[in-house]
């Protein structure tokens, strides 16, 4: 029988007392769902419900303040501005990687810097460059943002795996009369299916729970993403605030599980 070391074991508790801590607030959220609004207002915290009111959550959700539209802004907002931040990442990463151009690493830092500054200092520059283009409170613009403030964690990632792809491949892509692009799309893309798959659904989820410049870009229900149409509900009302939080975690959750076959496919591809 194989033995167990004890950091083994020490590492693996650590593991699991924070698992504990990070479902808490799920459970608790699992626990509040079921209650009614006075039944959680006027009980305990930890009191199990006594009865089982999702039916009556769930109308609160429907009749929220721009909820089921703020899911459609998100997914919007989400899949589209990490989509494109993925495929503007691919070819900065590429460029900076294996093209030959003047002063790459100058590059690689420039479009990094804008993960290194809190995103606070963010709000007033782009808020005003936002109103002076007229693009405040609208989905367009939302959009731009939300992809230009994705691409340098992207071209990061991407980057740094690009660069673990021998350059031998590339000289004999030449060889064969490939050129750059082709490279690119034949090459380096189906090579990078794993971290590909990753920082899409990193970006997909971060601008789908994003508040801070959802609450400040946006003002009109129509334009609003779902964390902002939450933030907003009535605040008196916790059991269908925390219907809306579980609701709105579906499809996170959800590409969560499609994306999962992108990852092993990825793998054994580079395994190959």
């Amino acid at each position: 029988m194989k033995k167990v070391s004890r950091g083994s074991i020490a590492v693996n508790t650590v593991l699991i007392i924070l698992s504990i801590f990070w479902i808490f607030p799920a459970v608790f959220a699992i626990i509040g769902i079921f209650k009614k609004k006075q039944e959680y207002n006027l009980g305990n915290f930890w009191d199990l419900p006594k009865g089982i009111n999702l039916a009556e959550n769930l109308k609160g959700i429907a009749s929220a303040f721009g909820m089921v539209k703020g899911m459609v802004n998100s997914f919007l907002y989400a899949s589209v501005s990490a989509g494109a931040a993925v495929l503007i990442a691919i070819l900065a990463a590429y460029a900076i990687s294996h093209l030959k151009i003047k002063r790459p690493m100058f590059w690689f830092l420039f479009i990094y810097s804008g993960t290194i500054f809190p995103f606070q200092i963010y709000l007033i520059p782009v808020y005003k460059g936002l109103t002076a283009t007229k693009l405040y409170d609208t989905q367009l613009g939302m959009i731009l943002f939300y992809t230009a403030i994705c691409v340098p964690f992207c071209m990061f990632v991407l980057r740094n795996y690009f660069l673990g792809i021998s350059k031998e491949i590339c000289e004999s892509a030449k060889m064969d009369g490939c050129n750059s692009l082709q490279i690119l799309g034949h090459i380096f893309v189906p090579m990078s299916t794993a971290p590909l798959a990753v920082i899409f659904l990193t970006q997909f989820n971060w601008v789908w729970n994003e508040l801070m410049f959802g609450l400040t870009f946006t003002k009109s229900r129509e334009i609003r993403p779902v964390m902002a149409a939450i933030s907003l509900m009535d605040k008196a009302n916790v059991p269908v605030i925390l219907m809306a939080c579980v609701v709105a975690s579906i499809p996170t959750l959800l590409l969560f599980f499609l994306l999962n076959k992108h990852f092993e496919a990825g793998y054994a591809y580079q395994s190959k």
